[in-house]
């Protein structure tokens, strides 16, 4: 007879009884500061026919294989031991549990036979579907949503972070709450996707995470209003702002360190940074800089994610730079690039000449000499592209020198008049822009400043902030 496991029973306790897994469930017996490594199986559904999802859209740019890979290292992530990773080929989908019950049964044996805990789904999942699995297999499902959810979980140390990190977490816990909730005065315990209240709590349980999640909300419109006046704060000062973005593990976090001389967690690890890190550097020219270091992009980031983290990503498209690495040993590159560009998009960020975007092309140490040559060939006919080594620092000095270089790209010096009267457009441009002289004469005060391509844009559409250019 098969050994199967019971859910409710199973124990995923982490140190500090952190927010990713919480503490022991009421049916246990294990200690909340013992650690247990969950014995996992990863499951990677391919449909050969057309994506039914935005997700599976997003997963079918790339080979099948390197999604379950990916799969893995995010359990890698949270120090699950992956027991088995399997590729299943599916003609169509179930709408009941996504994968055939007949699939998913021939899975039985395994999971007793290597005593599987719980099984990563590398899809997204319906509450229903999630359900079901757990039904039909008698053990815990999580999708790839909330695998990523609970990374995120683990890795949010400030304030602001933890707080972006529970919103996206009650958003989607909202439509599992019959599954998987565990009460919100447990909430410090964990997040809770193991277990949860019978079902005359569930009502009262979704009115007070509706509670929660308003309240968070508000506190973030107060984080986001604080970054505006910070931004503010900076374009007075006439400090720019450059921001990298990434795919996760394209070597962000070690570039920032070299540029910058911080100390910033930079491991060989998917998300090893989540919490937005900015720090002053000096440009070749003498003058200041704030390089911004943000949470490495995933395919198929939850969009309960980008939403909750709205005022940190905001950071990006607001840069006066954005810096996108690229891991350029990875075979799926192109596909990461795609996947960058699309969450970017969702931002707001719109693309064309006026965007500020420097691809830098990263890990070249790990490319032969025929790769790294195809690459410089492609490099040297764009002047948006540069090539280095985080790791061994190769191309990094002359990439420091050229940052200035590459701010002042696609901006111009232009002088603008403005009358006596026109006090809030003058003190507007000294916010908006590099003011390199100014003239004061009986009639008006004439400003020569450096113009980049998006503020320029931003009077094209509001003529009444500036004054009267002068050709």
């Amino acid at each position: 007879m098969t050994k199967q496991t019971n859910p409710d029973a199973l124990q995923f306790v982490k140190k500090k009884a952190n927010p990713v897994w919480g503490n022991a469930l009421d049916k246990g017996n294990v200690s909340p500061d013992h650690v247990v490594q969950a014995n996992v199986l990863v499951l990677h559904p391919h449909h050969k026919k057309r994506p039914s999802n935005r997700l599976t859209a997003l997963l079918s740019l790339r080979s099948p294989q390197a999604c379950l890979e990916e799969a893995v290292g995010l359990c890698h992530a949270l120090e699950l031991n992956v027991v088995r990773s399997i590729l299943l080929n599916l003609s169509k989908l179930n709408p009941a549990t996504y994968v055939g019950r007949g699939k998913l049964l021939e899975l039985i044996d395994l999971i007793s036979a290597e005593h599987i805990e719980l099984i990563i789904m590398d899809c997204e999942l319906t509450p229903g579907q999630q359900r079901n699995i757990e039904r039909l297999l008698n053990i815990k499902v999580i999708d790839r949503t909330g695998l990523i959810l609970e990374i995120f979980g683990e890795r949010a140390k400030t304030k602001e972070g933890v707080l972006q990190v529970e919103l996206a977490h009650l958003t989607y816990q909202k439509s599992r709450l019959v599954r998987s909730w565990t009460h919100l005065e447990r909430q410090r315990g964990g997040f809770g996707f193991l277990g949860g209240p019978g079902e005359s709590q569930i009502e009262s349980d979704r009115r007070m995470i509706g509670d929660r999640i308003s309240r968070i909300g508000k506190r973030l419109e107060d984080v986001s209003r604080t970054r505006k006046l910070h931004r503010n704060s900076r374009k007075r000062n006439q400090i720019p702002v450059v921001a990298m973005v990434g795919y996760t593990n394209a070597g962000k976090s070690t570039l920032f360190n070299r540029l910058t001389h911080a100390d910033v967690m930079a491991e060989d690890l998917l998300f090893a940074t989540l919490d937005p890190t900015m720090r002053e550097m000096e440009l070749a020219n003498g003058k200041k800089a704030i390089l911004s270091d943000t949470v490495g992009f995933i395919s198929a980031l939850p969009i309960q994610l980008v939403a909750a983290f709205k005022a940190t990503l905001e950071e990006v498209v607001e840069a006066d730079l954005i810096l996108h690495i690229r891991d350029m040993s990875h075979p799926d590159r192109e596909a990461q690039k795609e996947d960058v560009m699309t969450i970017l998009r969702s931002l707001g960020l719109e693309e064309g000449p006026d965007c500020q975007i420097h691809e830098v092309w990263n890990k070249i140490d790990l490319l032969d000499e025929d790769q790294r040559q195809q690459l410089d060939n492609l490099a040297t006919l764009r002047n948006d592209i540069s090539l280095l080594s985080a790791v061994s620092g190769e191309g990094c000095d002359g990439f420091r020198l050229g940052l200035n270089d590459i701010l002042s790209r696609g901006s111009k010096i232009v002088d603008i008049a403005y009358a006596h009267d026109q006090g809030a457009a003058l003190a507007w441009m000294y916010q908006q822009s590099e003011v390199l002289k100014r003239k004061d004469t009986e009639t008006e005060t004439i400003l020569t400043v450096r113009m980049d391509s998006k503020l320029s844009g931003r009077i094209d559409k509001n003529p009444g902030l500036a004054g009267r250019i002068i050709q």
